[in-house]
């Protein structure tokens, strides 16, 4: 897929969108955009009118007026002004009221049905559309929403990475998981990705770590959450940030030369990436000869009618390996994900070997 470049690649790094979560008033909308006026990298105004809730009675949105007021912002201030559309009637709604950005919101993105519908719904109009990620970690899903607005024809298109949703306690509202992002510039390179680190941080102390990782891994702009007053907000106050600390972030914010070239530095990284790329084929070589000892494994076990799950053997690799990788100055944590997916491999081949079906993922020989 190679998209027409528009409005998105045309930007400078880094593109910032901001404004409130939700609009919750025509004065309200307006402050904050005058505010986010004075700072000169902010191009896209964002808030919320039809607001997708996890349970009935919160606030929903303002609805169609709130439509009124962002015509207003973009009349009154010149930005670009962008909301997230849930149904196809949303999105015709928009589009008629003049909407520059539509964005698919996470929960949507999920729903190939209800993507397709809003796609079909845009087709032949002049809008620029952003696809958040799904609330739990497919690319495949993702792309596929990507797609089907690209085979809409639209092609003024941008990703959005807003987080993952967490399964177990984490110090973010949702998880960063950046290798997946990563995974979607490399299937899709002229696809610009917008990070959203209110959605990811859930709390503004956060915001500045995930802008910076996001600027570092080359992302083309943030989409963060800007209020008047998040004090009194009507939706995730904890996440918006005043006009004036969005101004103090992106002073802080450091932009990395991507077309480096300085001769030194060049020739320096390219030795460096060599050495990498020498202990990634002795690491492949080892996993070759460890992945040829498991099939001698499993052929003993097979003629001993032994199990496949020797538990006792996988906590003492755990351990042994765990603390040796500690010795090494590695994360036991870096270090027991990359054990258990080399366990897992082996007992997939031990079960091939041995033609019964994985019962445990406990065992490593």
């Amino acid at each position: 897929m190679n998209l027409v470049q528009g409005y998105f690649h045309s930007m400078k790094r880094p593109l910032i969108i901001a404004g409130p979560c939700s609009a919750e008033s025509e004065m309200q909308v307006l402050n904050t955009a005058t505010a986010l006026t004075e700072l000169d990298a902010v191009k896209i105004f964002r808030a919320g009118i039809w607001k997708p809730r996890t349970k009935p009675g919160q606030f929903e949105g303002a609805g169609d007026k709130g439509l009124k007021w962002l015509q207003k912002v973009k009349q009154e201030t010149g930005l670009l002004i962008a909301t997230e559309v849930a149904t196809a009637n949303h999105a015709k709604k928009a589009i008629d009221a003049g909407i520059d950005v539509l964005w698919i919101g996470a929960r949507t993105t999920g729903s190939p049905i209800y993507v397709q519908e809003i796609a079909e719904a845009v087709k032949g109009q002049d809008v620029k559309v952003m696809i958040k990620n799904p609330l739990h970690p497919d690319i495949d899903l993702w792309c596929g929403a990507i797609q089907r607005f690209y085979d809409a024809g639209v092609r003024d298109l941008a990703a959005v990475h807003r987080g993952f949703y967490p399964f177990e306690k984490s110090a973010f509202r949702n998880l960063p998981l950046w290798e997946i992002p990563i995974e979607l510039q490399l299937r899709h390179k002229d696809l610009p990705i917008i990070c959203d680190p209110s959605h990811i941080a859930g709390k503004t102390n956060h915001i500045e770590t995930i802008s910076q990782h996001a600027m570092d891994l080359n992302m083309a702009g943030l989409m963060i959450e800007v209020h008047e007053n998040p004090k009194v907000a009507l939706t995730d106050r904890s996440q918006q940030m005043f006009p004036s600390e969005l101004n103090t972030l992106l002073k802080q914010l450091s932009i990395r030369d991507n077309q480096f070239i300085d001769h030194a530095y060049l020739s320096r990284i390219e030795q460096l990436r060599k050495e990498i790329d020498h202990i990634d084929y002795q690491l492949i070589d080892l996993l070759s000869q460890r992945q040829d000892i498991i099939k001698g494994i499993a052929k003993c076990k097979s003629e001993m009618n032994v199990n496949i799950l020797q538990l006792q053997r996988w906590e003492s690799i755990l351990q042994t390996r765990l603390d040796y990788a500690e010795t090494n100055n590695l994360s036991r944590s870096y270090v027991l994900k990359l054990l258990q997916s080399i366990h897992k491999e082996a007992i997939r081949l031990q079960s091939e070997i041995m033609r019964i079906k994985p019962s445990s993922t406990q065992d490593d020989g």
